[in-house]
C-alpha cells in the first residue's frame, strides 16, 4: 500500500467541469458530479437530455467547479461500472470514482478540466464503441479513457474476436483524432470473487484473453497503458468494496493514481496526483452487508444469469482437464483464440504516441 507524501492529505486539484454528453447513455438518464473534500469539484447534479433526435456537435457545459475559468483540458471516460465509480459513492447518492479524481489532477498548473464521463454500469465493449465513442468524441477530448471487458467475461456470449474488434475500433478513433488514450489490464474476476478453482478458471481465462488484446492493442496504437494485474495492492482487500468487484474509495484513489504515474512517465504534463487520503470512514460491517443483501446480490444475478449454464458447463470441462492433467491445453486454446482475434482485426496507420505536450487544447 502506498505511504508517500500524497496520502498524508488532500490536495488542492484543478476545478473539474462536468460535460453532460450531448446524447443520452442508454441505461442512464442522470449524471452526477460527484465532489467530496477539497479534492473534487463542488457536487452539482446533471440531467442529461432523454428523447432528442437530433443533438448538438459539442456538449453543454453544466456544472463548473470553484473558482473555474475557461477548461484548457478534456476528458473523457468511456467503460462500465468500474469507471462510473462503483465503490465509491458520494453524500447524497451517486458515485464518483478514479476517473473523477484523475480528472481533478488532469489540468496542469491547476487549469480547469472539462469532464465527460459517458461510462455506464453492465456496458460491453461493443456498447463502448458505439453510443459512448459517438458521445466522447463529440467532446473533442485530448485525453480519453477506455477502461473494458469484464462485463464480456461474464457473458454466456463471450467471443474473444467481438471484443477485440470493438476495443480495435474505439481505440483506433480516438487516436485517430489525436487524442491521448488510456487503458489497463484487469483482474481476474473469479480470483477476485474467491470462486472455486472449477469456476474461477474458465473466468480467468477469458480475461487473461481479453487483456492479451488490450495489451496489444495499447501497443499497436501508442496507449497509455497500466497494467493493473501486477500491483501489489490490487490484492489488498482495504482496495476493494464488499462486493470485490469493484474498487473502495481507497482502490479508485491508487487506480487513479497509476494512471496519473503512467501519464506523467510518458511525458504527459499533469498536475499533483490525487491523494490517497480517504474523504470519509470506511463502510461498517453491517452498512456493507446491507448494501450486498439489498443491492449488491441483484447486480451480480443481473451481470450473471445468462453466464450460469454456460458456466457450470465450462466448470465440468475444467474438472476434467485437471483430472487428467491437461489443464494447459486450455490455456493454450484461449490464447490461440486470442491471437487470432488480433491477426483478423485490420492493420491500422501508424499513431503518434503521447509526447511531452500539456493537456492543453
Amino acid at each position: 500500500m502506498p505511504t508517500d507524501d500524497a496520502a498524508t492529505g488532500p490536495s488542492p486539484a484543478a476545478p473539474v467541469r462536468r460535460v453532460v454528453p450531448a446524447v443520452p447513455v442508454a441505461g442512464r438518464d442522470a449524471v452526477t458530479v460527484p465532489a467530496r473534500g477539497a479534492t473534487a469539484a463542488r457536487r452539482a447534479d446533471l440531467v442529461a437530455p432523454s428523447g432528442s433526435a437530433a443533438a448538438p456537435a459539442v456538449p453543454a457545459v453544466r456544472g463548473v467547479g470553484d473558482g473555474a475559468g475557461a477548461p484548457t483540458a478534456r476528458f473523457a471516460a468511456l467503460g462500465d461500472s468500474l469507471t462510473e465509480g462503483l465503490g465509491d459513492p458520494v453524500t447524497g447518492g451517486g458515485w464518483r470514482g478514479w476517473a473523477a479524481l484523475l480528472a481533478g489532477a488532469a489540468g496542469p498548473h491547476g487549469e480547469a478540466v472539462d469532464f465527460v464521463n459517458v461510462s455506464r454500469s453492465g456496458a460491453l465493449a461493443a456498447d463502448v464503441a458505439g453510443e459512448q465513442l459517438s458521445a466522447a468524441r463529440r467532446a473533442r477530448p485530448q485525453l480519453a479513457s477506455v477502461v473494458v471487458g469484464m462485463n464480456d467475461t461474464l457473458r454466456d456470449t463471450f467471443d474473444i474476436r467481438r471484443v477485440a474488434e470493438a476495443l480495435d475500433a474505439t481505440i483506433g478513433a480516438l487516436r485517430a483524432d489525436g487524442t491521448v488514450v488510456l487503458t489497463a489490464c484487469l483482474p481476474d474476476p473469479g480470483r477476485m470473487l474467491g470462486l472455486p478453482e472449477a469456476l474461477a478458471g474458465p473466468l480467468g481465462r477469458r480475461m487473461r484473453a481479453v487483456n492479451t488484446v488490450v495489451h496489444a492493442l495499447s501497443g499497436r496504437y501508442g496507449a497509455v497503458h497500466v497494467e493493473l494485474t501486477e500491483q501489489s495492492w490490487v490484492m489488498d482487500r482495504a482496495a476493494w468494496s464488499v462486493d470485490r468487484l469493484h474498487p473502495s474509495e481507497l482502490g479508485h484513489r491508487l487506480l487513479a493514481r497509476e494512471f496519473h504515474r503512467a501519464l506523467t512517465a510518458r511525458g504527459v504534463a499533469m498536475g499533483d496526483p490525487p491523494a490517497t487520503a480517504l474523504d470519509g470512514p470506511t463502510p461498517s460491517r453491517a452498512a456493507s452487508a446491507w448494501w450486498m443483501a439489498t443491492r449488491g446480490t441483484r447486480w451480480v444475478v443481473d451481470r450473471c444469469t445468462d453466464l450460469l449454464p454456460g458456466l457450470l458447463a465450462l466448470a465440468a470441462r475444467e474438472v476434467r482437464h485437471r483430472v487428467r492433467g491437461t489443464g494447459h491445453l486450455l490455456d493454450g486454446q484461449e490464447r490461440r483464440a486470442a491471437l487470432a482475434a488480433l491477426a483478423s482485426l485490420p492493420r491500422p496507420e501508424a499513431q503518434a504516441p503521447p509526447h511531452a505536450a500539456t493537456m492543453v487544447g
